[in-house]
């Protein structure tokens, strides 16, 4: 019997983007305070459902832009990521944040290189945060920093002990990008039965798996991904926002077409590609150059016939168009024919034939764009 996933409702997940806040630590980043206020009208304009944004103890001017983004009356909530440190929670909620995302680092690289504490010691000082956060009638996130090296005994007695506390959600971080999607389902679905909270996954690109892994925390009963435009961040960067939608919209389009105005995401995608100077790489998921071009003959037969037959997700519901490569070596007659219709030229069967050999042999040498093909089949028909 074949095995089926069943749809994954979109309604079921919610996403933090976090482009102000992992994007900044991206190696070409370096948003200006009003870089910040477009992105995040760009973002709400979208509808995430959070806009996750730097720490203010970084400076003084990032605590100024944060005010300033949650004065701009968004429909995302705006939370910020600190330190699970009382310094950085009081000077957080100073600025009017919606929600706060406390992280600790929990892994044995962390604990002895970085901050120093014990497990017991982390779950006293996330104790004593946590309580003090709540009452400022603020979200709480907590989050296990470098969760996949972490051991699962400890994280579970960490999750349980926050959300006891009364967190909103618990975080599973998966900061070095080493996670496998069959590791993220396994921890995801036992912390899903440990914590009664909500689930965050954060998931970095160092070996390729982020949209995977985002997939499988989900399907696991994560609630919330972290994104970012174009996967910008920490080295290799995160969950692309782009990738996660192309991955999430397989299984409920009509969910995604009711939470989302996909068709800004082209503007989204350009728009961080400019301020970080860098291009849309040629194979971005859905916004690349090349992401719905058809070129091999029998695949221009069936896109002529119904796109659908190589295309999964159609490309007008993200605000892009395909292109049809019918000027190469690997065209086929079919690809000709719809081409030659399109200018109103008529071909017998071998006619069609020998002029799709034609420019088979001439692409040889440089694959013809539109006006030589053009020009190709008006001669052939006068000859």
């Amino acid at each position: 019997m074949t095995d089926i996933t069943p749809p994954i409702p979109a309604k079921r997940w919610a996403i933090i983007d976090s482009t102000l806040r992992e994007g900044e630590q991206f190696a070409r980043a370096n948003f200006s305070s009003s870089d910040k206020i477009e992105i995040a009208r760009a973002l709400d304009a979208f509808g995430v459902e959070f806009i996750e944004v730097t720490t203010p103890m970084v400076s003084a001017q990032t605590a100024r832009d944060t005010q300033h983004l949650v004065n701009l009356g968004l429909n995302a909530r705006i939370i910020t990521h600190v330190r699970c440190a009382m310094e950085d929670a009081r000077r957080a909620i100073d600025t009017g944040v919606h929600g706060l995302d406390l992280l600790f680092g929990t892994s044995s690289f962390l604990r002895e290189f970085s901050h120093g504490k014990s497990i017991d010691q982390i779950i006293d000082q996330a104790r004593e945060v946590i309580t003090f956060v709540k009452s400022q009638g603020v979200q709480v996130r907590f989050s296990a920093e470098d969760t996949f090296r972490s051991e699962e005994d400890d994280l579970l007695r960490v999750y349980r002990a926050v959300d006891e506390i009364g967190v909103d959600r618990v975080g599973l971080a998966d900061t070095v990008g080493v996670a496998t999607p069959r590791q993220v389902y396994a921890l995801v679905r036992e912390v899903r039965r440990a914590v009664r909270c909500d689930i965050e996954f954060h998931g970095h690109n160092d070996t390729g798996c982020a949209v995977s892994n985002a997939y499988e925390a989900i399907e696991a009963g994560a609630t919330h991904i972290d994104t970012t435009i174009l996967g910008i961040g920490e080295r290799n960067g995160i969950t692309p926002l782009g990738g996660f939608l192309a991955r999430m919209f397989t299984f409920d389009p009509q969910g995604l077409i009711d939470k989302y105005n996909l068709d800004l995401l082209p503007e989204l995608d350009r728009m961080i590609a400019r301020m970080v100077d860098l291009p849309i790489p040629w194979n971005n998921y859905l916004t690349g150059e090349f992401a719905y071009n058809h070129k091999a003959g029998m695949h221009l037969k069936a896109i002529y016939l119904n796109p659908g037959a190589y295309e999964a997700i159609p490309p007008e519901v993200f605000g892009v168009g395909r292109r049809i490569q019918a000027g190469s070596k690997v065209t086929g007659k079919h690809a000709i024919a719809y081409k030659a219709r399109e200018l109103g030229l008529h071909y017998g069967e071998d006619a069609l034939r020998r002029v799709t050999d034609h420019i088979k042999a001439l692409a040889e040498h440089g694959e013809l764009d539109d006006a030589h093909l053009e020009r190709v089949l008006r001669e052939w028909v006068s000859a």
